[in-house]
């Protein structure tokens, strides 16, 4: 595999091929779309811990959710809910905490609270200004591909049924370089940048499989890849399960995704997730580590 200078979390250096990171997802939402949110810190800081003990190596937390047909969420109460779980997890845990986060002020209330990395999943097309801010701060930034569509939302949550690329992954290594481009020019190091295809996002079931197949093509953006793959509806219109029957499905794409290429996992099963991943170290990294 590709090999990368090491990205700094704060005191973390994420030193990549040495492993595969496993990204623990932190919903601090009411309306996740896997059911799995927290609305107060004692219970953010809970799971938190339990993550790390199963095996997380980074805690991503969010406050708005970005599932399709989501409502929106103002500014300040994004805020409100980020900043005091990242306040308590940075004082209370040594792993890398990320703020997924779009906004740039919500991201710099973040960064000052604890975060050493920002997930914007609009990969800094919605608010350029972020770049600035993690410029900064010096922390890590997550650009993922996203697309606006018309979602339709049914029994097995939100998915894109009519969503038109020329080929998705052109379509998808194009958009991000674009962003890579936007970050480095905001003086963001090249060695603090990660690319996520984005998944799930604007993008029918069929594409988001093309982009599993492809994965490795990714590899050409020349920074360390984030595939977020967990419960997502894709495996649900495929398999014909709910999100809380995804654990298998999600296991086979994240053993894919790392077989690609992925040099971060972002999951919600934390512990099963954490143990594929060693696994598939084992095989395609040569990687084998003990209990």
């Amino acid at each position: 595999m590709t090999t990368f200078a090491p990205t700094r979390c704060g005191d973390t250096l994420l030193r990549w091929g040495t492993k595969t990171y496993v990204m623990g997802i932190l919903n601090v939402t009411p309306d996740s779309f896997s059911g799995d949110g927290v609305m107060d810190v004692a219970a953010a800081i809970a799971r938190a811990e339990q993550f790390v003990r199963d095996g997380a190596d980074i805690l991503d937390v969010g406050g708005e959710s970005t599932r399709p047909g989501a409502a929106f969420v103002p500014e300040e109460e994004e805020r409100a809910r980020v900043v005091p779980v990242i306040r308590a997890l940075a004082s209370r845990l040594a792993v890398p905490i990320s703020v997924d986060t779009s906004r740039a002020s919500v991201a710099e209330a973040a960064l000052v609270a604890g975060a050493t990395m920002v997930n914007d999943v609009w990969a800094l097309h919605r608010d350029p200004a972020l770049a600035g801010v993690v410029a900064r701060s010096r922390a890590a930034l997550v650009l993922m591909h996203n697309r606006a569509a018309t979602a339709t939302v049914d029994a097995l949550g939100g998915h894109y049924d009519d969503v038109q690329y020329a080929d998705v992954v052109a379509d998808v290594i194009a958009w991000l370089r674009k962003s890579i481009a936007m970050a480095t020019m905001a003086g963001i190091p090249r060695a603090q940048l990660i690319a996520d295809p984005g998944i799930g996002f604007g993008k029918t079931v069929a594409q988001n499989l093309e982009l599993m197949r492809r994965l490795p093509e990714l590899r050409a953006l020349g920074v360390p890849l984030l595939a977020g793959t967990s419960r997502k509806s894709f495996i649900g219109l495929t398999l014909n399960l709910p999100v809380e029957e995804r654990v298998e499905g999600t296991a086979a794409t994240v053993a894919l995704a790392i077989a690609g290429g992925a040099e971060i996992v972002r999951v919600h099963d934390v512990r099963a997730m954490a143990r594929v991943a060693r696994m598939t170290d084992a095989i395609v990294r040569g990687l084998r580590t003990e209990d």
